[in-house]
């Protein structure tokens, strides 16, 4: 049994090597784990001679993981989540802390509607605050510290190190009874400057010299959605948002093929130690339920 124990792998070094894999470095994780960096570097050291390889490496911007340390990373967070969950469960203590969790508009039924009251439901102590904004909002709030998480598109502001979600389909969306010709100037119903389907259209609009202007701005995406309907102007929307009173419009109407983006959890890396497993528990329970989804 002494043998076993001793390889047997220390949970602690495993969280201290997960918070250096996410901040990106010693220093940062360090300060979220309440140890010195010599502390830190030490539990990194004997965790990389249990599994006899290399787990992270050092570059201008600070540490990432190996091959070998992305293979741990995943394995280690959900090793962490069931060890912390059986914790709560046996000892009565549930998950604490604030979380703020933002996401973008178009996509808030489908992460709000059963997500985050099932969270609630199971972390009742957990204090949870969601917002949304345009993806280029979120990097930004993100990197200021201003949320914890995000589901955000790889545009305008693209962030490194996100888990991919999945990929959108954008379509140019006009009213059924639309009438347009393909050299006619584009009037648009859009989003600011922060969403990534603005900035998809009107780059493929660019690439191809086709004259627009905006007519419509708003961050609501119903109030886009009702501009199209009303066939006061064009937008880009998911092609699953596509109501009875609109229609795909495309080559017939000279409009360029969209490019999808994709969506992508991103983690805040200035989340403190207290708020940390449960800004994890929300962000394991969205891919739970985007994978059932799928």
């Amino acid at each position: 049994m002494a043998e076993v124990l001793s390889d047997s792998l220390d949970l602690e070094a495993l969280r201290s090597f997960v918070a250096v894999a996410r901040l990106g470095t010693l220093a940062a994780a360090a300060q979220q784990r309440h140890r010195t960096v010599s502390a830190l570097s030490m539990q990194i050291k004997r965790l990389e001679a249990r599994l006899d390889t290399r787990l992270l490496v050092r570059g201008a911007r600070g540490v990432t993981p190996t091959s070998s340390g992305e293979a741990l990373l995943g394995e280690a967070r959900e090793l962490l989540r069931r060890h912390d969950g059986l914790v709560a469960r046996i000892s009565g203590c549930g998950l604490s802390g604030r979380v703020r969790f933002g996401m973008p508009e178009d996509y808030a039924s489908r992460l709000v509607g059963r997500l985050l009251p099932d969270f609630l439901g199971r972390h009742p102590d957990v204090v949870l605050e969601a917002v949304t904004a345009p993806s280029g909002e979120l990097a930004r709030l993100l990197e200021r510290g201003e949320l914890s998480l995000v589901v955000a598109l790889d545009r305008p502001h693209r962030l490194s190190g996100g888990e991919p979600l999945w990929r959108t389909t954008p379509v140019w969306a006009g009213a059924k009874d639309l009438v347009l010709g393909s050299a006619d100037a584009l009037p648009m119903a859009l989003h600011p400057e922060d969403c990534p389907y603005r900035q998809l259209g009107t780059e493929a609009l660019s690439a191809i010299d086709r004259p627009w202007h905006g007519v419509f701005t708003s961050t609501s995406i119903h109030a886009l959605e009702t501009a199209v309907e009303s066939g006061l102007a064009v937008s880009i929307l998911e092609r699953d948002r596509l109501t009875p009173a609109m229609r795909e419009l495309g080559e017939p109407e000279g409009l360029p093929v969209l490019q999808g983006c994709e969506a992508q959890l991103h983690y805040g890396r200035r989340v403190s130690a207290a708020s940390w497993p449960a800004v994890e528990a929300l962000g394991e329970l969205l891919k739970q339920q985007l994978a059932r989804r799928d």
